[in-house]
């Protein structure tokens, strides 16, 4: 809105200052001051609110140290996270474009699944929550959304030479001309299109890129039907994969929040290069039209996490809830989407996905051997993860400052991709 505003002001009466909300750059850090804010003085209110309602978490005696202390404390503390990212954006980004409308609606439908399980939890007293089916069935709602509108939206777009694209049988939606300088010679005409196409980053692969119709063609050549077939249900897996983690990783004071903060600045950093002309193009990845606005998002996002970490630092104060795990976790997976950088998930993402895998080994080798030998065995002493590291002995502060770690290492190993040819 204020971007709007400011932009009158500029053209209208040249106001000193105005200008700078033209710029990426100065709107996303005014985004992620605001966010921070946010989550720090609305937060310490919510928590307080959160208190006077008694939302308080029913823990489960799993013979934890200090897992009882934590009993009543506040949880759906979420809303905070998401007032800290919706409240900026609102105010700082472009509300025309389709990426910052995608982020919107991605966080208020995750919010509301996330909102709903803790409601039945708290209020109702019932321990399971949502219907795992009813919870599935919104993330796959959301995944096979925002597939479409990757597929379909005509402002979701890649830049590519004219030759590329006709050479690639791509859906061209628009030609212009772009000027490039060169040394001691004179400066080339070089014609660009923006096209319709289901390219995506992969690092180490020829071109640093990788299109879905090549799993589509081997089924049928061209064939529109099978693209849709194969991408929209790899966006709902990854989509509802993502978000589980997230969900599955916050079960200790900060672990979560911490973790989302870190990953939120690296795709600040993907959607500022990608949605640069010049820099993309010395980085030889993909120019993506508008993308920038997600530079806002991501800050925003960082900003939510690491003030709601204020509040939920060790011995936290309040829970992010489902509520909150299960609309990170979803954000970050439709960002990496939108910036074309799903493929990295595994990496910048480890965290949630070795606490995935540690509780499909466990659930599945106990089953096995149970089956096999008639008793149950387990890998881990206790799953998820951390909660393993929690059995041998570790205070949970120190796990969640451990993890940060690792994802700080992962996600400077993303960066460093960009690099990678």
């Amino acid at each position: 809105m204020l971007y709007y505003l400011f932009d009158f002001l500029d053209r209208q009466f040249d106001l000193p200052g105005a200008g700078l909300f033209q710029y990426i750059t100065f709107r996303s850090s005014a985004a992620i001051i605001l966010s921070l804010v946010i989550s720090l003085v609305l937060g310490k209110r919510i928590v307080g609110y959160l208190r006077r309602l008694q939302v308080g978490e029913t823990v489960r005696d799993l013979g934890l140290t200090g897992q009882k202390e934590k009993e009543g404390t506040p949880t759906m503390g979420g809303f905070i996270i998401i007032a800290a990212i919706m409240i900026p954006c609102l105010l700082f980004g472009k509300l025309n474009n389709i990426y910052l409308i995608i982020m919107l609606v991605t966080t208020v439908w995750l919010g509301f699944i996330g909102f709903a399980d803790d409601y039945i939890k708290v209020f109702k007293k019932n321990k399971a929550g949502l219907k795992s089916t009813t919870k599935i069935i919104g993330q796959v709602g959301l995944g096979l959304f925002i597939g479409s509108i990757m597929l379909l939206h005509d402002d979701i777009v890649v830049r590519m030479p004219l030759s590329e694209a006709e050479a690639g049988g791509f859906e061209i939606k628009e030609r212009y001309e772009i000027i490039v300088p060169a040394v001691n010679q004179e400066a080339k005409v070089r014609e660009m299109v923006y096209v319709k196409t289901t390219l995506t980053n992969i690092p180490l692969l020829k071109d640093n890129s990788f299109d879905y119709r090549m799993i589509s063609n081997v089924f049928s050549e061209n064939s529109r039907l099978w693209l849709w077939l194969i991408f929209v249900p790899i966006v709902i897996f990854i989509v509802t994969g993502i978000s589980n983690g997230a969900n599955l990783t916050d079960g200790l004071d900060g672990l979560a929040a911490g973790v989302s903060a870190i990953i939120g600045f690296v795709l600040a950093v993907f959607a500022y290069v990608s949605g640069n002309t010049i820099i993309a193009d010395y980085l030889n990845i993909f120019y993506l039209p508008n993308i920038s606005e997600l530079t806002i998002f991501a800050s925003c996002f960082a900003g939510a996490c690491i003030g709601f970490l204020w509040h939920n630092s060790f011995p936290a104060r309040v829970f992010m809830g489902d509520t909150g795990s299960l609309t990170i976790g979803g954000i970050i997976a439709v960002m990496a989407f939108l910036l074309r950088k799903e493929f990295l998930l595994p990496v910048l993402c480890g965290i949630f996905v070795v606490e995935n895998l540690s509780v499909i080994l466990q659930v599945g080798y106990f089953k096995y051997t149970k089956k096999k030998y008639g008793e149950g065995r387990r890998i881990f002493k206790m799953a998820p993860l951390h909660h393993h590291y929690q059995k041998s002995g570790m205070h949970e502060a120190k796990i969640a400052v451990r993890f940060w770690i690792v994802t700080i290492i992962l996600a400077i190993i993303c960066i460093i991709t960009l690099k990678v040819r």
